[in-house]
């Protein structure tokens, strides 16, 4: 009786602490036609304190929603565009020898900022894209011997083309793993593609939005997205579909034992278990039900899973993997 309460009371919380969601879709509508799920992935990223990667074909609105984004949450943003003589100097900051004064003295680099947005990550050789990997693991930048804590909220969100192979480095699987979510892009609808000529042809494309949200009231709802109820059960689910990824045989899937080169981190199960109570925010609830589970799935597993050449020949996705497992755990 008093999870109940404490639910009714979380619930009652949530519709009031929820409400800017509605402000900053309806502010971001004015510049972004369609492209609803991958707003949805941002916003979510955004409540669980996790970075975003942004996969799809030029052209879909990747680089300009992120900066919309960040135009309508009052924070810093600093666009790096990656490129294969970037220097991780260039990110982080370096060094700068000061003649009058005779010594050292930092020089910070774009990451000190709220939002950063890394346009075509995987231009850059790894050891640029590794000098990201302090900084959204620890939410810390070290120069030389000094360490500066990065300002919340700090969130990487990350580009790139799934296609285009000449001139790119394929990101490490550790770098690839620090990401929260890896969200598909794909191509608007007929009737929002006219919308979008439309809105290009008279000129209305360049609107400016306006911030309608506060970096404290991200963090506030941040708080709230972590008292968000999670039943045992729904753990035990979170649990059972990450374990499958590596013991397929455990869940009667031995068909996909070729298939799986590794399974999933255990960063899967804590973001899993993340994104499902933010979505459940989101959703303006106060628990968590399997279906938020099955919602975000996708986006936390499809760049955890490693396939074999085997999977690669029968042309066997990391979705289909997904879908599969989901189709075969126990949904409590």
């Amino acid at each position: 009786m008093e999870t109940s309460v404490d639910i009714e009371a979380l619930n009652q919380q949530i519709q009031i602490d929820s409400a800017f969601i509605e402000d900053i879709k309806s502010e971001a509508n004015q510049v972004i036609v369609g492209q609803e799920y991958m707003m949805d992935r941002l916003l979510l990223g955004l409540l669980s304190n996790g970075h975003i990667l942004l996969e799809g074909l030029p052209g879909l609105a990747k680089t300009l929603a992120i900066k919309t984004l960040s135009s309508i949450i009052d924070v810093s943003f600093k666009r790096i565009q990656f490129t294969p003589d970037l220097l991780p100097a260039d990110i982080l900051g370096t060094m700068i020898f000061n003649q009058k004064s005779n010594e050292f003295s930092i020089r910070k680099g774009p990451i000190f900022a709220n939002f950063i947005l890394a346009d075509e990550i995987n231009r850059a050789p790894a050891k640029v894209q590794s000098a990201l990997l302090e900084a959204m693991q620890e939410r810390q930048v070290t120069i030389g011997k000094e360490t500066f804590k990065l300002e919340e909220p700090f969130l990487v969100l990350a580009t790139q083309n799934p296609i285009e192979q000449e001139g790119t480095y394929p990101l490490p699987e550790a770098q690839t793993d620090r990401f929260m979510l890896k969200v598909n892009v794909g191509y608007p609808t007929k009737e929002e593609e006219i919308e979008i000529i439309r809105r290009n042809v008279s000129g209305s494309i360049g609107k400016k939005v306006k911030p309608v949200v506060s970096a404290e009231k991200i963090i506030k709802a941040r708080k709230v997205v972590k008292k968000i109820y999670m039943d045992e059960k729904v753990e035990r689910y979170i649990i059972d579909i990450v374990f499958a990824t590596r013991n397929p045989d455990d869940y009667q899937l031995s068909k996909l034992k070729g298939l799986i080169n590794y399974g999933a981190s255990p960063r899967a199960s804590i973001n899993l278990a993340l994104a499902s109570r933010a979505y459940a925010f989101m959703q303006r609830r106060g628990y968590v039900i399997p279906d938020d589970v099955r919602n975000v799935c996708k986006d936390i597993l499809r760049h955890r899973i490693g396939t074999t050449y085997e999977a690669e020949a029968e042309n066997i996705s990391q979705e289909d993997i997904i879908t599969e497992i989901l189709n075969s755990v126990v949904v409590p």
